[in-house]
């Protein structure tokens, strides 16, 4: 559970910072115990915007705060 609310408050971040960009929560199936944002571009390379597979104990540190991940994803757009 917490990691689908994780995932709907990253969602409706990004989708309230840029409308028109497609979001999707797990295309494929995720890893284990695992919180990770990436950006598929168009030429469908692949840019990590949060991993969290290396952070905590605590648990909490595992997910990144909406705000970071809209960061990442404009400079990563410029």
């Amino acid at each position: 559970r917490v990691f689908g609310r994780n995932a709907a408050a990253v969602s409706a971040a990004l989708r309230g910072a840029m409308a028109h960009l497609p979001v999707d929560i797990n295309p494929r199936p995720p890893r284990r115990n695992s919180f990770e944002v990436s950006l598929v571009k168009e030429d469908g390379s692949t840019v990590e915007l949060w991993s969290g597979i290396g952070k905590g104990p605590p648990r909490k540190l595992k997910f990144p705060q909406p705000e970071t991940v809209v960061e990442a994803l404009k400079s990563s757009l410029v």
